[in-house]
This record gives C-alpha cells, sequence and structure tokens, in this order.
C-alpha cells in the first residue's frame, strides 16, 4: 500500500472514531431522534448530447443531528447504447459546527459497456451551507492505486418567486496522476457549469428545464477521445426535482 493511501486510511479512522465522542453544546440539548431524508436532485435528460444520456444525481442520509450515515449516487446511461457510468459513495458523518458535516467512507466506482470496470476508492468530504447560503461540498479521494483526485461543488436557489427557482451550479473535478482507464488527465480534469430552472408544483416535487455547459481540458480530452469516450459538451436538459 502506497503512502498516500496510508495517510488517508490514517484520516479516516481518525474521523471515524470521532463519530463515537458524541458532545453536549454548551446550553443546548441534543436532539436524539433519528430521520431519514432523501433527495434525487437532478433526474434529467439530455437530448443535445451524443448519447442522449439520463443523469442522475441523489443522496440519502439516515440519523441524527449529530451523526449521519450517507448514500450518494452520481452517474449516467446512454439512451442509444447498453452504456454508462455510476459512481455510489457510502459515509458516515460528524457535525463539526452548526453549518458543517465532516463525512468518511467509500466510493466505489462503475461503468458498463465494452468490457466494464470498476474502481473502489477511500473518501473525505466536508459538506454544509457557506456564508450566504451557498451549498458547498468538497470531497478528496484515494483510489486502490494510490490515485488522488478531489471534486468541488457550489449551488445556490435563486428565488424568483415563492415556487420559481433559479440554480446556478459549478462544479470542478482535479486528479494528481493520469487514469488512463477511466479517461482521466492530470490536473484540472473537468469543469462544468449549469443553470437550471425549476417549478415547485409542491415543495417536495419539481420539473426544471436548464442549461449545462461541461468542457474536459488538457491530458483529458486526449485519453478520451483515444479511448472512445465521449467527450462533454454543451446541452439543453429537462429534469425534475423531489426530496422525501
Amino acid at each position: 500500500m502506497s503512502s498516500t493511501v496510508q495517510v488517508v486510511s490514517l484520516a479516516v479512522i481518525v474521523t471515524l472514531a470521532t463519530f463515537g465522542r458524541a458532545q453536549e453544546v454548551d446550553g443546548q440539548t441534543m436532539d436524539r431522534k433519528n430521520y431519514l431524508f432523501v433527495l434525487v436532485d437532478e433526474l434529467e435528460y439530455a437530448p443535445g448530447l451524443g448519447e442522449r444520456p439520463i443523469l442522475i444525481d441523489a443522496q440519502a442520509w439516515y440519523g441524527g443531528d449529530y451523526h449521519r450515515l450517507w448514500l450518494k449516487f452520481e452517474g449516467d446511461a446512454s439512451t442509444l447504447e447498453p452504456e454508462g457510468e455510476l459512481q455510489a459513495q457510502a459515509l458516515f458523518s460528524r457535525l463539526i459546527s452548526p453549518w458543517w458535516d465532516l463525512q468518511a467512507g467509500v466510493r466505489i466506482d462503475h461503468a458498463w459497456g465494452d468490457g466494464g470496470r470498476t474502481r473502489p476508492h477511500l473518501a473525505l468530504a466536508l459538506q454544509g451551507l457557506a456564508p450566504y447560503w451557498f451549498e458547498v461540498e468538497t470531497s478528496v479521494f484515494v483510489d486502490v492505486d494510490g490515485n488522488v483526485s478531489a471534486a468541488f461543488t457550489a449551488a445556490y436557489d435563486l428565488l424568483l418567486t415563492q415556487t420559481l427557482i433559479l440554480e446556478p451550479e459549478i462544479e470542478v473535478g482535479v486528479s494528481v496522476q493520469d487514469v488512463p482507464d477511466w479517461g482521466i488527465g492530470a490536473g484540472v480534469h473537468d469543469f462544468k457549469l449549469a443553470g437550471r430552472l425549476r417549478y415547485e408544483i409542491r415543495r417536495e416535487f419539481a420539473p426544471y428545464v436548464g442549461l449545462v455547459w461541461q468542457r474536459t481540458f488538457g491530458g483529458t480530452t486526449d485519453l478520451r477521445r483515444a479511448g472512445g469516450l465521449p467527450v462533454p459538451d454543451g446541452s439543453l436538459v429537462f429534469g425534475v426535482r423531489a426530496w422525501y
């Protein structure tokens, strides 16, 4: 096991160890009830892309105010060919401030079609609300070969009316090493800028339309083309957002 994996493994173990030490906050009473929350943030169709994919970005958590189990799913599947990719994460979280969760666990990437492939990771993330109510998630991953990558996502809900909401979003992916089997080059390999306009028929259910602009850079573009993988582009999307 590489030194990088050992360091990250130690960080994950230390983080998980803190989950067992529930701390009372002075002047406050901990809520010991457990709750379930499920959010399908994006379930959309992108007719402008070459594979015309269905895309999903969803997460769920179960637990109380301080400790939670998180499940996260993100992926796409072609509507023209039997192929696609799915990223799944299972994480334990610890509330470290009123607005931020520290999360640690595992991530599994799986691609099907053209033989299929799978890549497991260790994962460490910080998720919460930044000032002015920006939803932010920053994650660091180390796969079984010691390849290190990171992801940053930020989104904001702009209320045009009580039911019409514009959500701008930015996503950035970074890799320390080249990962040719997955079409990933070192450096900033992926950048996505999106804007989705949704109408909340109910607070829990909202259809939307949006524009997504996505680019790969440098070696990532070359690797994807050499491997026969699609190169992302801009697209109009249609979808629904729902939560429970």
